[in-house]
């Protein structure tokens, strides 16, 4: 079967709960969308905001409160959230490139210590996290059992220890200072084929949420060697379906998954920094077009919230004073400003009480923004 660009990118917007806000719970969504991106603690809020019919932000405090979400270092080596039944597994198929970044990195290594010392910290650390540490904790208790300064150690073992991040409450839940806690998930010794194992797991979680996929998709997505991809899909064989996609690229996919028609309506979204449709894919082109990805991707890794216009990218959103400021890349129908225009009243009207000025420290990216039209959409 082939399939074409415009297919995908409706396949993705049905499986990422974005062709309509659907009327499930926090802890459902979260299942279903695989991961939400995390580094800005607002960011999970949004992105459901954005998804979920009357999503009622204290549903998340209390399922982050609560351990049925978590949020972790995970894929790309970066803040997800995930359901908690999700964690172990993408925990256990992240290994060896988390450890591969941290324990190979010179402020590592600096310290003199190798993988071994590292892993023999775990059970102590782990204990030592029964409850909410802060990074100070954690320095202080490092300090006062090794001969070395503990930044860099505790800098590579945080990342692929078994921690999760402890909400500490304010109106995101995570502050920008964050506290650690132990997952609950025992240590083990590294094993490399237990990794490859669960590796099949988040391949085909993967799959569910963003497929159909190649394997630079999915290789992208989680920052994982391709050859361990192809050999995971290898293993899968059986369950999933290939396709043929744009340019002949071979494609797999969850059998009976969601793939609506390319002339499915998608309405408007105001979404997220580091929403995971930018980033879940080598070829982003799905959703964000390519001479719009160095706009939206900045240099140093920042993901600008961005206006979805008939299921792409259509330009950068901010809140500003009496609203949403949104700016278009190019000129948007007097239909997409309506609809861009609804959703700026309704998350002007969600933000109330949350936050004052989302996203205000990134600000500095809008000085050199191209401009087809710039429109304050009042709350």
């Amino acid at each position: 079967m082939t399939i074409t660009a415009k297919d995908l990118n409706r396949a993705t917007l049905a499986r990422q709960l974005l062709l309509r806000r659907e009327p499930v719970g926090v802890v459902d969504a979260v299942r279903r969308v695989v991961a939400l991106q995390a580094q800005q603690p607002a960011s999970p809020y949004i992105a459901l905001w954005n998804r979920l019919a009357a999503f009622d932000p204290a549903d998340l405090d209390v399922a982050f409160a609560g351990q049925a979400l978590v949020k972790a270092t995970l894929m790309r080596i970066t803040l997800h959230v995930v359901h908690a039944d999700d964690h172990p597994p993408m925990h256990t198929a992240m290994q060896p490139t988390l450890r591969g970044a941290r324990l190979g990195d010179r402020r590592f290594t600096e310290s003199g210590l190798g993988a071994a010392d590292a892993d023999a910290l775990l059970p102590d650390l782990l204990e030592f996290a029964d409850r909410p540490r802060t990074n100070a904790e954690i320095h202080a208790w490092l300090a006062g059992r090794l001969d070395v300064p503990p930044q860099g150690v505790w800098w590579a073992v945080r990342s692929f220890a078994p921690l999760l991040h402890a909400p500490m409450g304010g109106p995101w839940s995570f502050g920008p200072r964050p506290s650690y806690v132990a997952s609950g998930t025992p240590p083990t010794p590294y094993d490399r084929d237990l990794s490859d194992k669960h590796l099949q797991t988040l391949v085909h979680r993967y799959l569910d949420g963003f497929g159909p996929a190649s394997v630079a998709d999915v290789a992208q997505f989680a920052l994982v060697q391709r050859s361990r991809v192809r050999d995971a899909l290898g293993a899968l064989s059986a369950v999933l379906e290939r396709l043929e996609g744009p340019g002949g690229a071979e494609l797999y996919d969850v059998p009976g998954a969601p793939r609506p028609a390319a002339d499915t309506p998608a309405p408007p979204r105001l979404m997220a920094m580091w929403d995971s449709v930018l980033l879940a894919y080598a070829d982003r082109s799905r959703v964000l077009p390519p001479d719009y990805r160095r706009l939206v991707i900045r240099a140093n890794g920042d993901v600008l919230p961005s206006l979805l216009v008939d299921g792409y990218v259509a330009g950068v959103w901010r809140q500003v004073e009496g609203g949403i400021e949104a700016t278009a890349f190019h000129p948007l129908s007097a239909e997409a400003w309506e609809g861009l225009a609804e959703e700026a009243r309704a998350l002007t009207a969600f933000l109330v009480g949350r936050d004052h000025r989302l996203y205000r420290a990134y600000d500095r990216w809008w000085a050199d923004l191209p401009a087809a039209e710039v429109r304050v959409l009042p709350g």
